[in-house]
């Protein structure tokens, strides 16, 4: 039986899409945050679009930090959105994001935002520590909830408290996880749903971003962040893939030369600047998942998978029929709405959460979904502070 391979390079021109990327606000002196790379827009990206509602959701965007994820994902853009008022803790920020959204109505922090009952959901792009506080107060006053990841911050117990608010109010959670719909992993799941992997045996994904000098952020919170606090870009190589779980972890890490990385310099007490972890899956397969901030040259979210039918390393290998599977390419956006940052999945992740609302549906990253990414590196950063003792991991379904 020959083997059939769908190429990158072909897996691209069937795609339409570029593999050149530019920066979010790069110059010639000036390099974008690895990872953070914008995609390339295409004349025919909108190309047979067509909607499913005439509604408008009247949406609320709180956050505009270093990252300015509050503009980010462009809501603004969606042709079934109305932005009816921002808010960032920051004066000259939340002037900046009302006038990015093309909104005039602001608050001065998220707790003053939610209240409002003429807002119907949140896009929450606040700092991490405090997402799942933030994501609960708006649960609480009735919105449906986006969230930047992680979902949690480090706490399993509010891990379980945000698990239980969602399912309590009966409103969309969306985890904003941005390797879900890299042109990769998209064309990963496609070919998994179709059974043209069979059972995932072994899985990689990696978050590498060289942080040599702290990223500014609210409170310092980036300053020594243990690795596996920010695990879902690459722990989305097998979760955004299978649908699956996470159910024990062996991880390692390695002290790091950095001064910030000392444990006696960050509030952490984080002496990694890279954590390895080994992962057995739902599936009974492994996953090798890194994050590291230490470490230069290529960065970013990648990741690889192995089946017992067929493989993806920059290209889909099988023994079976190639011309079986489904369409690999990312399907098309609202006219106004690009696909913008971190692999071209911004604009992907705004038209799936609009979407989920106006079809009353689950969104693609729920909250089962988004807490199995972030909770299993939580445990995965326990192994590693244990010299990689092994630990079992809490499990999320619906």
């Amino acid at each position: 039986m020959s083997t059939q391979q769908l190429t990158r390079r072909s897996f691209l021109q069937v795609a339409g899409l570029a593999a050149a990327a530019t920066g979010l606000s790069a110059t010639a002196a000036e390099k974008p945050i690895q990872g953070f790379e914008r995609a390339k827009d295409k004349a025919d990206i909108h190309a047979g679009w067509q909607p499913i509602s005439d509604r408008h959701i009247r949406f609320g965007i709180v956050g505009y930090g270093v990252c300015k994820f509050g503009s980010a994902f462009g809501f603004q853009n969606h042709p079934n959105v109305e932005i009816v008022a921002v808010s960032d803790l920051i004066p000259e920020r939340c002037a900046e994001l009302a006038k990015e959204c093309r909104c005039t109505k602001t608050y001065p922090s998220l707790e003053e935002l939610v209240k409002d009952d003429n807002i119907e959901a949140v896009f929450i792009a606040t700092d991490a520590p405090s997402h799942a506080r933030h994501c609960m107060e708006a649960l609480k006053h009735g919105k449906h909830v986006a969230c930047a990841v992680p979902a949690v911050f480090g706490s399993i117990e509010d891990a379980h408290k945000l698990f239980d608010a969602v399912k309590k109010s009966g409103l969309k959670y969306m985890m904003f996880e941005t390797s879900c719909f890299h042109e990769d992993l998209y064309a990963m799941r496609q070919i998994y749903q179709a059974g043209g992997f069979g059972k995932v045996v072994y899985s990689e994904g990696e978050y590498f971003h060289y942080i040599p000098q702290p990223i500014d952020s609210f409170k310092g919170w980036r300053i020594g962040l243990p690795p596996q606090f920010y695990p879902t870009h690459s722990n989305a190589y097998y979760i955004g893939v299978t649908g699956g779980t996470f159910t024990e972890v062996s991880c390692q890490g390695m002290r790091s030369s950095i001064d910030y990385l000392h444990p006696d310099k960050n509030r952490y007490k984080n002496p990694f600047g890279t954590e390895i972890a080994l992962f057995r899956t739902s599936e009974g397969g492994m996953s090798r998942m890194g994050v590291s901030w230490d470490t230069p040259g290529h960065g970013g979210e990648m990741g690889r998978l192995r089946g017992e039918k067929g493989s993806f390393y920059d290209q889909f290998v099988t023994e079976g029929a190639a011309g079986k599977l489904p369409s690999l390419v990312r399907p098309s956006l609202p006219p106004g709405l690009a696909p913008g940052g971190h692999g071209g999945s911004h604009g992907y992740l705004c038209n799936e959460f609009v979407s989920a609302i106006l079809q009353d549906r689950k969104p693609l990253v729920d909250i089962a979904t988004a807490l199995n990414l972030t909770v299993s590196g939580i445990v995965a950063h326990k192994s590693a502070m244990k010299d990689g003792e092994l630990l079992k991991i809490p499990q999320f379904r619906m």
